[in-house]
C-alpha cells in the first residue's frame, strides 16, 4: 500500500502550522504521530496534496494542572498519559484508557490530539473524553475557541475543527478520588474496539460507549437509571438505549448492543457500584 503523491512541510509554530492551513485550504492535512493518517494515506483514502507536520512543536506538548483543571497539549504522546503522576491523580480513566492503545511502539508516537482529531467512533479517547466532560481548544487565524467535547465529533472521521484550525490543548475537570473502569472487546490484543465503555463512578456516574454510533456517545439511559436508584444491573441493561451501533465483519449490530450492555456491567462492577 503506498499513498499518493504529497507535499511534506514541517511547521516551526501553531502560527506558521496555521498560515500553511490558510494558504493550503482543504488540500491540506496535520500530521502529529501520524498513527491515524497514515493509514489512510497508504489506502488512499485521504489523499491531500499537503501534509503538514507538527509533531516538534513544544507548545503542543505536555501536561499541565491549572487548579482543578488538568491541561493537555495536543501532541502529547500516549505513552506520556499512561504514565504521568498529574494523569493518574487527577484523570485515572484517561490513564487506563491510554494503556491500552496498541502496543508500546504505537502509544509512544500516537498522540491524544491526532486520535481525537481523526474522529474515528471505534478509537478509544474520544469516548474517554466524553466521559470526562473535556473540553478541547483550537486556534486559527481568528484567534483561539473553546469547544465542550460532546459538540466535537460531529460525524465518522468529523470534527467541529475548521480547516484552518490546529487542535492545541485539550483540558479535563479533575476526577481526583473518583474511580475508573476502562473496558473494551476486541478480537486481538491491538485491534480496534468492536465495543467499549469509558466510566468514572462518584455522585454522578459518567460512561460513554466506543463503536456504538457515528460518534462517541454516552450511556445517558444507564446513566439517569443509577440517578434514579437503579442498581447496577438493571441500569447496564439500559447501556445501549438510544445508539446506531454499525454491522460490518467483527460483529452486526445486535452483538454490539450485546456488549455494550455486558461490559457496562463489568465497568459498574469495577467502579464498586452494585
Amino acid at each position: 500500500m503506498i499513498p499518493g503523491e504529497f507535499d511534506y512541510l514541517r511547521a516551526v509554530s501553531v502560527d506558521h502550522a496555521i498560515g500553511l492551513l490558510t494558504e493550503h485550504g482543504e488540500e491540506a492535512k496535520l500530521m502529529s504521530g501520524g498513527h491515524s493518517l497514515l493509514p489512510l494515506l497508504k489506502l488512499r483514502m485521504a489523499r491531500p496534496s499537503v501534509v503538514i507536520d507538527i509533531r516538534s512543536l513544544p507548545e503542543l506538548s505536555g501536561v499541565r494542572a491549572d487548579g482543578n483543571t488538568l491541561q493537555i497539549g495536543a501532541a502529547t504522546p500516549h505513552r506520556v498519559l499512561e504514565r504521568h503522576p498529574l494523569v493518574a491523580r487527577m484523570a485515572p480513566l484517561l490513564a487506563l484508557a491510554a494503556a491500552t492503545i496498541g502496543d508500546p511502539q504505537v502509544r509512544s508516537r500516537g498522540t491524544i490530539g491526532g486520535s481525537i482529531a481523526h474522529a474515528d467512533p471505534a478509537a478509544d479517547l474520544p469516548a474517554t473524553l466524553l466521559a470526562l466532560d473535556a473540553t478541547v481548544t483550537a486556534r486559527g487565524p481568528q484567534g483561539a475557541r473553546r469547544i465542550p467535547i460532546k459538540d466535537f465529533f460531529v460525524g465518522i472521521w468529523q470534527t467541529a475543527l475548521e480547516a484552518d484550525e490546529v487542535l492545541v490543548e485539550i483540558e479535563i475537570p479533575s476526577h481526583e478520588g473518583r474511580p475508573a473502569s476502562f473496558q473494551k472487546f476486541r478480537q486481538r490484543s491491538q485491534d480496534w474496539a468492536i465495543v467499549g465503555v469509558a466510566a468514572v463512578g462518584g455522585p454522578q456516574p459518567a460512561m460513554a460507549l466506543i463503536n456504538m454510533g457515528q460518534t462517541p456517545v454516552r450511556a445517558t439511559a444507564s446513566e439517569q437509571a443509577l440517578t434514579a436508584g437503579a442498581t447496577a444491573h438493571e441500569a447496564a441493561q439500559l447501556a445501549d438505549k438510544g445508539t446506531e451501533p454499525p454491522s460490518d465483519l467483527r460483529g452486526d449490530a445486535a452483538y454490539r448492543r450485546h456488549l455494550a450492555r455486558t461490559l457496562t456491567g463489568r465497568a459498574l462492577a469495577d467502579l464498586g457500584l452494585t
